[in-house]
Formats: structure tokens, C-alpha cells, sequence
């Protein structure tokens, strides 16, 4: 485990912290130690299965895999599930190539410093603290998903409703601790090194919610595998 957190998320230039997580589609564990020193690997950090934005970002991240195999970099996608949970939402929604790990501390969140928004009243900190009246104010734009711009909860709910999306005491439990976990994807060379990074911390949280555009992705990969 790493023996300390940074206070911001890791950019282009940090070395990644080993972290140790139980795997969800393979036996034993999974460790960030395991590809360095032998391949670069595309690491995604999300909230729990629970989210349907997330659902959507590992899909997406998923459906880059084989791509980025071609170029011999390795992808590692980690939620905020409990393992068994996880298991079960995998086990009837198989993704191809898919490397997971279960991280329900959110122990990989902290030591890559993406941080866990606190929702207040009106205070608003980012990306540390938000007020309820901003979360209201947004309006989640997603042409392809909902029929038109929605605010945060709505969008939610229609999202789950139209993944039929079924909750358990495990999936609660996340939400009650780490709702406001922001999320993000970091490509490591083969020493462990950041060489490109997308985060829902960037922007004032212009990029929430969203996914990093395939060309963007797959240019720095090239780069790297070059």
C-alpha cells in the first residue's frame, strides 16, 4: 500500500504509487508493481458500479483495450464495489479484455489524489467541497444516453432505469461513503511513470461525468510506444 496520499491528482511526470487491490475477473491481486519494470498500463479509477456514469466510463475505457494491446500497453480498471458484488455485475455484463480490481477504501483513489467531494449547503471548494445549489444548477448533456440535458439526479435516474440497474446493500453502502469520490485515468509508462492523464479534477469539473476522447488516448499512447 502506499505509505502516503498526495493532495492532488498525480500529472504527467509523477510516478504512481504501488497499490495492491483483490482482482475481480481473475484470481489473486492486482498491483500497479506487477507492470513496472515490464509494460506500460492504462489504469482507470471510477466510483462503484453502482454509478451509471462509471458503468459507461469503464465501457468506454474497455472498448480500448485490444487497441492498446496492439501497442503493447496493458489497462487496469478499478471500482469502488466490493469484490463479490463486483463479480456478480461482471459475471452478466462480461466486457472483452477486461482487467479489474476492487478498490471498495477507495485506496487507489487517495494515493493517485482524486479526492472525495464533500456536498454542503452552499459552500463550494472545488474539487473538495460543493454546495447543493451548484450540484442542482448542472445539467448533464449526454445526446446519445438521455433525451435531452438533465440535472445530476435525474439524469441518474434515468440512466439506472434504462440499464435496469438493480441495488444492493453493497451498492448503497458505497454511496453512503464515497458518493462525491471523483474519478480519472492515468497512463503509466513501463517504469510507473504518469505520461498523460484525464481526471474529473481538471477544469473546475467541466470534464464530470464525461470520457476522454479516443484520439486524445490513443496519440499519447503512440507516443509512449514508440
Amino acid at each position: 500500500m502506499p505509505g502516503s496520499f498526495t493532495d492532488r491528482p498525480l500529472q504527467p511526470g509523477d510516478r504512481a504509487p504501488n497499490v495492491v487491490l483483490d482482482a475481480i475477473t481473475r484470481q489473486g491481486k492486482v498491483s500497479i508493481d506487477e507492470f513496472r519494470g515490464q509494460r506500460p498500463v492504462l489504469v482507470g479509477l471510477f466510483r462503484g458500479l453502482h454509478c451509471p456514469f462509471c458503468r459507461r466510463q469503464i465501457a468506454s475505457m474497455a472498448s480500448l483495450a485490444s487497441d492498446l494491446q496492439e501497442i503493447g500497453i496493458d489497462s487496469v480498471t478499478v471500482v469502488n464495489t466490493p469484490i463479490e458484488r463486483a463479480r456478480l455485475y461482471f459475471r452478466y455484463h462480461p466486457l472483452p479484455n477486461l482487467l479489474a480490481a476492487s478498490d471498495p477504501e477507495r485506496i487507489s483513489h487517495k494515493a493517485f489524489g482524486l479526492p472525495n467531494i464533500e456536498f454542503t449547503e452552499s459552500e463550494t471548494a472545488w474539487p473538495h467541497k460543493v454546495g447543493m445549489d451548484v450540484l442542482a444548477s448542472m445539467k448533464i448533456d449526454m445526446p446519445k444516453e438521455l433525451p435531452e440535458p438533465m440535472g445530476v439526479m435525474a439524469a441518474v435516474e434515468y440512466l439506472d432505469k434504462a440499464d435496469g440497474y438493480e441495488f444492493t446493500d453493497d451498492d448503497r453502502e458505497m454511496i453512503a461513503t464515497g458518493n462525491g469520490q471523483l474519478v480519472g485515468e492515468f497512463l503509466l509508462d513501463r517504469d510507473g511513470v504518469v505520461r498523460w492523464c484525464f481526471t474529473e479534477v481538471a477544469d473546475d469539473g467541466r470534464q464530470m461525468f464525461g470520457v476522454p476522447a479516443a484520439q486524445d488516448l490513443m496519440s499519447a499512447a503512440s507516443k509512449m510506444a514508440a
